[in-house]
């Protein structure tokens, strides 16, 4: 009870922001809402289009957070505005939720997403030519982040087992995990002393005999030489303040790719929380270091774009300093 009073009055206190991002989300013809993936209930998906997409455009496909149980595709709008007002196209992929879905749905659902986004952004403005299946991103943010990364690692191992597959992970240029958990094993304690139940949560996760086929962690190190170099590059993000997720798991994760021979690399953000580098840092305006360091590898062979995204107007402020730092204070994760 107390994690959900401290939610509803961040929520509260952020409020003058997320409405304005509400009302883009909802009123903007930029953004393409729910569009089918899939035929499950929460098989959609919304795209944010840049305005100026008569050239070919990166891709973003975005699974985001929620705790495996409140995730809803509108939680990425606050970025899937900052990076299309970048010039980049990014798909915000729906999922099953918990109790309407456990872990294996949920991987199933972001695994026929990113597939749909392969096969048929071109017609949305990506770019239908060969180069253009050089040019998709992956990014899951927190519960998102797990969810990716085992639809990941799923996709490298029946891709070096020769099994059939609707996408290629050759399309995917590089995997950003923003504070996600990798190992279930070393969280299940605690999130149980974050106020998410042991039970509710092995529950999602299948049981306690799913936890290591679930972890991306111990996927990586169980797999062989020809599943590893099938994953794109993979850089994980992660405020070194965050404790709804702490960032060693970011850091052992890196180090488990690295060792089995990945592209695999770390940006830590000094003094960040959970929320910090996704809610507030994005509703305060100006440099957003996390947006840009995702730009920076998006467009690390384009000189044009960086250029051109160096000319960009600054987003402005949401919401005043006072209720960022007010809620940055009462914020549960």
């Amino acid at each position: 009870m107390s994690q959900l009073l401290s939610l509803t009055i961040y929520a509260i206190v952020l409020m003058p922001g997320f409405i304005q991002v509400g009302y883009y989300y909802f009123f903007s013809s930029q953004v393409r809402r729910s569009v089918v993936y899939g035929d499950q209930p929460r098989n959609r998906l919304d795209l944010y289009i840049p305005e100026d997409n008569s050239r070919p455009c990166p891709v973003v496909a975005f699974v985001t957070g929620g705790a495996w149980i409140i995730g809803y595709k509108a939680w990425g709008a606050l970025l899937g505005r900052r990076l299309a007002e970048r010039g980049i196209i990014v798909a915000c992929i729906d999922y099953r939720n918990f109790p309407q879905g456990t872990i294996g749905d949920m991987v199933h659902d972001a695994s026929q997403g990113i597939s749909f986004v392969c096969n048929n952004i071109a017609s949305h403005g990506g770019d239908p030519n060969q180069i253009y299946v050089c040019r998709i991103y992956l990014i899951g943010q927190s519960a998102g982040a797990h969810i990716a990364a085992c639809a990941l690692m799923e996709q490298a191992v029946k891709e070096s087992g020769g099994n059939p597959v609707s996408w290629s992970l050759t399309q995917i240029k590089a995997y950003f995990g923003l504070s996600g958990g990798y190992n279930m094993h070393n969280l299940v304690d605690h999130f149980h002393e974050r106020g998410l139940n042991r039970s509710i949560f092995l529950s999602i996760m299948e049981g306690e005999e799913s936890l290591s086929r679930y972890s991306p962690e111990i996927v990586a190190k169980t797999s062989s030489a020809e599943t590893i170099a099938l994953l794109p590059l993979v850089v994980l993000m992660h405020g070194t303040e965050d404790y709804s997720i702490p960032s060693s798991s970011s850091q052992t994760f890196v180090d488990v790719l690295q060792q089995a021979g990945a592209q695999a690399r770390l940006l830590l953000y000094e003094g960040k929380t959970h929320t910090d580098i996704f809610v507030q840092d994005p509703l305060r305006g100006g440099r957003d270091p996390l947006v840009e360091d995702v730009l920076s590898i998006i467009h690390a062979d384009d000189a044009n774009a960086c250029q051109k995204i160096a000319l960009a107007p600054t987003p402005r402020r949401l919401v005043f300093e006072w209720q960022l730092k007010l809620a940055r204070k009462i914020s549960p994760f």
